[in-house]
């Protein structure tokens, strides 16, 4: 794949263990004055962007760029088609997604116009993004909420981002939301007076995911089941693969307490889930992105001993013949209820609800009712190249 120049700047594929290196270490020179950015850690970025480790690949194409201004990385974007979304909406789009540069006009538009013209070559007529990889990773940019840092698989940026992208010719199309409440506070006397009063007359029970190997392996099908039946509706929802979902599962052994996941069931039949996650961001902060030699002992130490202080509900959903029902509104408050009592959570003060679509009113009316603030807005742009 040929380069293309914009003056000075250089946009080249990403191949090569160098390019490579520099495509993941330039986001920790752009953010080295930013006490809000949390640097990656590079082992998971490194297997997250290669396809025996990531199951998105089975069912995309992506190219990676770097774009270089007098032979020093300033900036890098990738471009990606899903190949499921296009099943699902019959739209034309791609995404671009991973955007990082230099406050330069020329290297957004430089970067910006590569991965159009490749979207453009494979037949697409429309782009959505930042979109990284897709809904289920990190959708959208950041434009509000700069002042604190990210929970875990969230993203941060550089507030002129969202100018330089605009210069280009994107459009908002959608934004989506991140709550915050503090974790242990009550729902208050109304939402609890309609649990009480919902349970008088149905069975609403909670259990968390099985964690031995049959268990598990069952929950996770279930799980899969009901939320892609509960976000089928959503705004640029894409189905969750079989692979995907098993990756998910890995996520459980590793890290979650198995009372972080609840699985809700209604009238004896399985109506819902939610996922909340250790914020380890509050973790690796200071880890400049290394693991190893020492890296890995703090993050264990911190974990298991310090203990979590803050968490992110990451995954929940809701059977959608139970949208809009008050039984769909019970399950929900249930299911936030049983993941923040998770044991390894009873040190944690605050907890993050995202993302929520901005469309998405009556979600948004819910969780206002029992006090959760947005703290950060995200936003997804468009524009047609067709």
């Amino acid at each position: 794949m040929r380069a293309v120049a914009n003056n000075a700047i250089t946009v080249v594929p990403v191949e090569g263990a160098k390019l490579w290196q520099a495509f993941h270490r330039l986001p920790h020179r752009l953010y080295a004055g930013d006490p809000n950015w949390v640097p990656p850690l590079f082992l998971e970025r490194q297997t997250h962007f290669q396809a025996k480790h990531n199951a998105f690949f089975q069912h995309a194409k992506v190219n990676f760029w770097l774009a270089l201004k007098d032979g020093e990385p300033v900036g890098r974007i990738t471009a990606q088609i899903d190949f499921l979304h296009l099943e699902q909406h019959h739209d034309a789009t791609g995404h671009f997604g991973f955007l990082e540069a230099i406050d330069d006009g020329d290297v957004f538009a430089a970067l910006l116009d590569k991965g159009e013209e490749w979207l453009r070559g494979e037949g697409m007529r429309r782009v959505l993004g930042p979109v990284s990889f897709n809904m289920w990773d990190e959708p959208g940019l950041l434009v509000e909420g700069f002042d604190t840092p990210p929970r875990v698989m969230m993203g941060h940026h550089l507030p002129y981002y969202q100018n330089r992208i605009v210069e280009r010719g994107y459009v908002p199309v959608q934004d989506v939301l991140a709550y915050d409440r503090p974790l242990h506070a009550p729902f208050g006397p109304r939402l609890e007076k309609m649990i009480a009063k919902g349970r008088q007359k149905h069975s609403y029970v909670l259990r968390p995911v099985r964690m031995d190997k049959a268990g598990l392996a069952q929950d996770m099908r279930l799980i899969h089941d009901i939320i892609n039946d509960a976000w089928h509706d959503n705004w640029g929802f894409v189905p969750i693969t079989d692979a995907e979902i098993e990756e998910i599962g890995t996520v459980f052994k590793l890290v979650l307490n198995p009372a972080a996941v609840a699985i809700a069931e209604y009238d004896g039949e399985p109506a819902g889930m939610a996922m909340m996650l250790p914020d380890i961001n509050t973790m690796i902060k200071d880890l400049g992105g290394h693991l190893f030699p020492f890296g890995i002992v703090k993050l264990l130490w911190r974990l298991k001993v310090n203990g979590v202080k803050t968490t992110r509900l990451a995954m929940m959903g809701v059977r959608r013949k139970l949208h809009t029902t008050p039984a769909g509104a019970i399950i929900a408050l249930l299911l936030i209820q049983s993941v923040q009592q998770a044991p390894s959570y009873r040190k944690a003060k605050t907890s993050e609800l995202s993302w929520i679509l901005d469309s998405n009113e009556p979600m948004k009316r819910m969780l206002e009712a029992f006090g959760c603030v947005v703290t950060k807005r995200y936003r997804i742009f468009e524009k047609a190249i067709g």
